[in-house]
This record gives C-alpha cells, structure tokens and sequence, in this order.
C-alpha cells in the first residue's frame, strides 16, 4: 500500500512539473481581457473600413476614366466638319422632296452602322 500511494505520488509530480503554468490570455494588457478583445475588433473594424473605401475610390476612378473613354470614342466617330459647302441651287417641290428622303435615308443606313457599337457600349454590366 505504501508502494503505491509512493507511485501514484510520483506519477502526479511528473505530471505538474511537464505542464506550463497557467497564464491568462491578454495578463499583461492594460484593462484585461474585455479591452484586448475589444481593441482586436476596433483594429479590424478600421482595416475592413478602410479596405472598403479604398475599393470605393479605385471604383470611382475606374467610372472616370470609362466615362473620359467613351467621350474619346464618340469624339473620334464624329465626322469631320468640311469647308462651307456652295450654296445649292433652288429645286422644284418634287426634287426636294427626294432629296429629303434620299439624305434621310442616308443618315439611317449610317445610324444603323454604328448602332451596334452603342448597343456594345450601353449593354448591362
């Protein structure tokens, strides 16, 4: 009996001499715990803020700079102006009639040339 309240001595002695000793988490910190976890949140809180405003301006940026494309796009798709054409001489009714609809003719077969690049530009993103 001896022997073994000698073993089971030995065995608990071994057993606190291998574990550290208990250290709270944050021990040294000024205000303890509550104010370690508390500063762990306001830090991550001002990393995730400012992460989205960061993301906030490139996208802003990047709506400039699509808008400033778009206007160097359309600017380059206006045609050029000509010297001041000669003033036309005076038709009938009938031949400006035609000639009316043969402009505006022109002008939708254009129309319908380029509107497949606004359709390209104004589709969803």
């Amino acid at each position: 009996m001896i022997l073994s309240a000698l073993i089971a001595a030995g065995c608990a002695t071994s057993a606190l001499a291998q574990t550290p000793p208990y250290v709270p988490p944050y021990g040294a910190y000024p205000g303890g715990v509550p104010a370690a976890i508390a500063d762990q949140h306001r830090y991550e809180n001002d990393r995730l803020r400012r992460q989205s405003e960061a993301n906030a301006a490139l996208a802003r940026q990047q709506q400039v700079e699509t808008r400033q494309r778009l206007t160097q796009i359309e600017a380059a798709r206006e045609p050029t102006v000509s010297p001041a054409a000669p003033a036309r001489p005076l038709y009938d009714v009938a031949q400006e009639r035609s000639l009316r609809e043969g402009a505006a003719a022109r002008r939708e077969q254009t129309r319908q040339g380029v509107s497949q690049i606004d359709d390209w530009l104004d589709r969803p993103n």
